[in-house]
C-alpha cells in the first residue's frame, strides 16, 4: 500500500528561540569526581550520567527526551515534512542490495517500503527482479520492525542459508539456518555470532554439511569480556553447537579486539580468515581447512589489508607495504608465501579501496576487478589474472561503486549511485566487454533536473586541499543568503563516496538550501596517507579540514554563519562536538547522532578498546595529550554562546555508549549562555542506526529536517506531487 499524496500549506519557519528561553533544560546535578591521568588532574562532573541502570539517570534521560519531543513536535514544519518524507520514501521503488550469486540463482537483500525491514530474497540467474521469491521476511517476526537481518551466507548449492538476526537495532546477532525452498529453520539457533564493531560472518563447506562461523564468549568469561575475544568455530549440521570446536582464536594468538571475516566462495573447503586488530587497525590473514591447523600467510606487520581467493588456485591480495595507495599481489593457494608473491598491479596515483564491506577485489574465471577511490568518487579497473590492464568499467564522473559481484558466466554485476540518481546495477558482459544497465534499479519519485553537483576544494590550516561536494540548484545566487547543510565524517579510513539521499536532498533544495559533503582526512579518499593524517596524534587535522570546508562555503558566497548547519554521526558526532567546542560561532545549528564526546573514557566503554587503533589511549602519554586537547566534553567552556544542537542517540547502541551523549548534553546545556535549544533525543528501540525500523528512520529524518528548517529560517513548500509507481 502506498500513502496518498498530501498537500501542505506554504509556511515560513521562524526559529523558536523563545522556546529555549521559556523552557529551561532539566537540571543536571554535578559531582566532584576527578581523575589523575598522566600527571594531569581531570574533572568529570557528569560521571554519574554513565550508569544507565541508575534510576536517577533514567529519570534525567526521560526528562531530556520529553523536552526534546515537546520542542520538535511543536515545530511548524515537522508534521508536513514527516508526511512528505513518508510519501516520498514509500513511493520509492523496491531496492536490491548485497547480491550473492549461487548456481542458477542470486540471493539478495530486498528493501520494499513501507515495510519496516528489508527481507532476504532469491532471484533467478539473470537477477530479474520480477523473479524474486522471499526466503526470510523479518517483518513477519515483528510487524513493527523489531528484527533485522545482519548478514546471510548461502550454501554452495544454494539449498540452505545461514542468517544472523538481531533485535531492536542492537546488532547482537543469533545465527539461524534455513532450508531455502521450504523456508523452515533446520538447526538450533547459535547465539553471540555477531556484535557491533567486530561484526560476524560464516562460510560453508563444499558439500553444505557444515560451516565455519564467528562467535563471542559466553559464561566462560566475565560479562565485561563478552564483546571481545571473537573466535572462529566449525559447526557440523545436526551437532550440538555448544560442542563446536574453536578453529581460530586465542590459541593462535588473536588479539582481544580481533575482528574476523570468513570467506570461501571461490575455494570450496579452504576458508580465508581475515583478522583486523580493532577498528581501523592492521590485518592478518589465515587459511582454514577442515581437520587441519590454520595457516597464516600474512601478519599484521606485512601490511596486507585485503585478500581474495581466485578460482585459479591463487590468492590475490592488496598490500600497502611501501605502497600507501595499494598494490595487488598474487601468490599460490597451496603454498602461500609473501616472499614468493608477484606484484601484478603496481601502485598508481589512485587509491585501491580497502574497506572490507566495499569489496576491494572481484575475480571471474579470467578477469580481476580492482575497486579504486579517487578523492571521493570511485571507479573499477579491469585486468587479466596476470595484471595486464583491460580497461575501466563505465561509471559516471561523480559516482560511487559498490557490491561488485562476479557471476559464473564470467560477467560482473556492480552497483552505481550518484548524488542525483538512486542506486542501479550494471552488468558487464565478458563476451562483449560492454556494460548495460539492468532492471535492478531503484526509481525515486524525486527528480533533480533543476540541480547539479560541483566539486570544489577548500584549503585546510596546513595548506591541504579538501574536496567539497556541493549539491545545488542550477543558477544559484552566491550572495551568502542560502541556507546550507555541511556533512562530514573523517575516520577509520571510511570513504565518503557519492550516494543518493533523494528525499532529504530534495526537501533541502526546495527549501532554498545547499547540501555539501566534505571528503576530509581520516577517511581514505586519497589512500592510506589520507587516513593516517587524520587519526591518533593527527586527529586535529580532521577538525581543521571540516572548519576549512565550512569557511569555503561562506567565502564562496554559498551561505553565512547564521544560515549554516553542520551534521555528522558516530565518528562524525565527535567531529560535531569538536567543531562546536573549537568554533562555537561557526554555525547556527548542529545535528550530531550517536556521537563520541568524552575521549578520555571511550576506551572503557563495552566496545571501546576496538577504537584505540583509531584514537589512541590515555595509557600512552602523547596520545593522552592529543585526546585531552580536543575531547569535546573537556573543551566545553562556561558562558559561551553555543549554537542550537540536536543530539540523537539510541538506547541499544552497542557501538557508541549512549552515556557519551548524556554527559556532553548535560555539560553543554549548563555552559551555554545563548537562547538556542540544546536537545537530547534518545530512541528506546534503536541502536547505532543499523537495523532500525523504517518508521524510526522517518521520524529521525523528520526531526532533523524540521529542526534545520526552523533554525535556518527555511521556507517549507510542498512541490507538485510525484507520480505513483
Amino acid at each position: 500500500m502506498r500513502l496518498p499524496v498530501l498537500a501542505f500549506a506554504t509556511c515560513i519557519a521562524a526559529p523558536l528561540a523563545a522556546f529555549a528561553a521559556d523552557q529551561s533544560a532539566p537540571p543536571t546535578a554535578t559531582v566532584g569526581v576527578t581523575d589523575t591521568i598522566q600527571g594531569v588532574t581531570v574533572a568529570d562532573p557528569y560521571r554519574w550520567l554513565e550508569n544507565a541502570d541508575d534510576p536517577k539517570v533514567k529519570a534525567w534521560s526521560d526528562a531530556q527526551n520529553a523536552r526534546a519531543r515537546s520542542y520538535l513536535d511543536a515545530l511548524p514544519t515537522r508534521a508536513g515534512i514527516k508526511s512528505k518524507l513518508t510519501q516520498l520514501i514509500t513511493q520509492t521503488s523496491s531496492a536490491f542490495y548485497a547480491l550473492d550469486p549461487r548456481p542458477g540463482v542470486v540471493f539478495a537483500m530486498f528493501n520494499d517500503p513501507p515495510k519496516q525491514q528489508p527481507m532476504l530474497v532469491v532471484l533467478n540467474e539473470n537477477a530479474d527482479p520480477d523473479s524474486r521469491r522471499v526466503v526470510l521476511d523479518p517483518n513477519v517476526l515483528d510487524v513493527k520492525g523489531g528484527y533485522a537481518i545482519d548478514w546471510f551466507v548461502p550454501s554452495p548449492d544454494g539449498s540452505k542459508i545461514a542468517v544472523s538476526l538481531s533485535q531492536g537495532g542492537s546488532e547482537d546477532g543469533t545465527l539461524h539456518v534455513y532450508d531455502v525452498v521450504s523456508g523452515k529453520e533446520i538447526e538450533a539457533p547459535i547465539p553471540r555470532v555477531q556484535y557491533p564493531t567486530a561484526g560476524g560472518s560464516a562460510a560453508w563447506t563444499r558439500d553444505g554439511t557444515g560451516f565455519w562461523y564467528t562467535r563471542f564468549p559466553g559464561d566462560e568469561r566475565p560479562e565485561s569480556e563478552r564483546h571481545f575475544h571473537q573466535q572462529a568455530y566449525f559447526h557440523k549440521l545436526g551437532d550440538d553447537w555448544k560442542k563446536d570446536v574453536v578453529v581460530l582464536g586465542a590459541k593462535q594468538g588473536l588479539p582481544r579486539v580481533a575482528e574476523i571475516v570468513l570467506d570461501n566462495r571461490a575455494a570450496a573447503d579452504t576458508v580465508l580468515a581475515s583478522v583486523q586488530k580493532g577498528d581501523g587497525g592492521e590485518w592478518e590473514h589465515w587459511l582454514l581447512k577442515r581437520g587441519a591447523e590454520p595457516v597464516r600467510f600474512a601478519r599484521f606487520e606485512d601490511r596486507v589489508v585485503a585478500a581474495s581467493i581466485g578460482g585459479d588456485n591463487a590468492i590475490y591480495a592488496i598490500s600497502r607495504q611501501s605502497a600507501p595507495m595499494g598494490k595487488v599481489l598474487k601468490l599460490s593457494l597451496d603454498k602461500p608465501s609473501l616472499k614468493n608473491a608477484k606484484v601484478i598491479v603496481a601502485e598508481s596515483n589512485v587509491a585501491i579501496v580497502t574497506n572490507e564491506a566495499a569489496k576491494s577485489l572481484a575475480l571471474t574465471k579470467d578477469r580481476l576487478f580492482v575497486h579504486d577511490i579517487i578523492g571521493g568518487p570511485s571507479q573499477v579497473r579491469v585486468f587479466d589474472h596476470d595484471g595486464n590492464a583491460k580497461g575501466v568499467l563505465p561509471v559516471p564522473e561523480i559516482a560511487g561503486v559498490d557490491d561488485i559481484e562476479p557471476l559464473a558466466s564470467g560477467d560482473v554485476l556492480y552497483a552505481v549511485s550518484t548524488y542525483l540518481r538512486p542506486r542501479y546495477y550494471v552488468r558487464w558482459r565478458a563476451s562483449t566487454g560492454k556494460a548495460d544497465e539492468t532492471k535492478l534499479a531503484v526509481t525515486s519519485p524525486v527528480t533533480f533536473d533543476d540541480a547539479e553537483v560541483v566539486r570544489e576544494f577548500a584549503t585546510s590550516k596546513d595548506g591541504t586541499k579538501i574536496p567539497v561536494n556541493i549539491i545545488r540548484k542550477k543558477g544559484i545566487k552566491l550572495d551568502g543568503t542560502n541556507p546550507a547543510l555541511l556533512y562530514g565524517y573523517g575516520g577509520y579510513g571510511v570513504n565518503q563516496e557519492p550516494y543518493f539521499a533523494g528525499p532529504r536532498t530534495r526537501l533541502l533544495l526546495d527549501g532554498g538550501g545547499v547540501y555539501a559533503i566534505a571528503n576530509i582526512r581520516g577517511g581514505a579518499e586519497y589512500g592510506e596517507k589520507w587516513h593516517l593524517e587524520g587519526n591518533l596524534l593527527k586527529k586535529q587535522n580532521v577538525f581543521d579540514d571540516f572548519y576549512a570546508a565550512a569557511q569555503h562555503l561562506i567565502a564562496r558566497g554559498y551561505t553565512r554563519s547564521d544560515k549554516l548547519a553542520l551534521m555528522g554521526g558516530s565518528n562524525g558526532g565527535l567531529l560535531m562536538g569538536a567543531t562546536v567546542t573549537q568554533h562555537p560561532d561557526l554555525a547556527r545549528a548542529v545535528i550530531s547522532s550517536v556521537g563520541i564526546y568524552d575521549m578520555l573514557r571511550v576506551e572503557l566503554d563495552p566496545n571501546g578498546e576496538f577504537n584505540v587503533t583509531e584514537f589512541g589511549s590515555v595509557k600512552n602519554k602523547e596520545q593522552f595529550k592529543a585526546l585531552y586537547a580536543y575531547s569535546p566534553y573537556h573543551r566545553i567552556k562556561p558562558d559561551t554562546n553555543y549554537p542550537a544542537m540536536l543530539l540523537m542517540t539510541g538506547a541499544n547502541d552497542g557501538r557508541v555508549n549512549p552515556m557519551q551523549s548524556r554527559k556532553f548534553t548535560g555539560a553543554i546545556q549548563a555552559a551555554t549562555k545563548s537562547n538556542q535549544p540544546i536537545l537530547l533525543r534518545t530512541s528506546a528501540n534503536s541502536g547505532h542506526g543499523i537495523g532500525s525500523a523504517l518508521s524510526e528512520k522517518i521520524d529521525q529524518q523528520a526531526d532533523m529536517l524540521g529542526f534545520l528548517f526552523d533554525q535556518l529560517g527555511m521556507r517549507w513548500t510542498d512541490p507538485a506531487p510525484p507520480p505513483t509507481r
